[in-house]
């Protein structure tokens, strides 16, 4: 089971480190995505990593702004998110894969957490 945490109400501008832990499975050897969403319409992708060699892939919106990485020893992925914009503003969900994958598409993830609501002020 997946948990993400670290959201908040944060300034344009500011900074958050979303987390995601996981109870009953590895992450050293998951894949794990991050994801958001805002009322009304579909989950997007944010960013991924690679269980193996740990590639990473980001959206386009969120390169040079947000970094994903993992800690195996504490079994956690984290997104780093710096210059934060109201339009970042969503509920994050993280998600895991057994696959080898960096996939931006919902369907390629199958364990999904719950999400952790992000609000940027302008």
């Amino acid at each position: 089971q997946l948990q993400a945490s670290g959201g908040g109400l944060v300034q344009a501008g500011g900074s958050l480190r979303l987390s995601c832990t996981a109870s009953g499975r590895t992450l050293s050897r998951s894949s794990v995505g991050w994801f958001r969403q805002t009322p009304g319409k579909e989950r997007t992708f944010v960013a991924a990593i690679r269980w193996r060699n740990s590639l990473r892939n980001y959206a386009d919106s969120v390169k040079g702004r947000f970094t994903i990485s993992r800690d195996n020893a504490k079994n956690a992925a984290y997104l780093e998110m710096n210059d934060l914009k109201p339009e970042d503003t969503a509920v994050y969900y993280c998600a895991a894969s057994a696959m080898s994958t960096v996939s931006p598409m919902t369907y390629a993830w199958r364990s999904w957490g719950q999400g952790t609501q992000v609000t940027v002020s302008s």
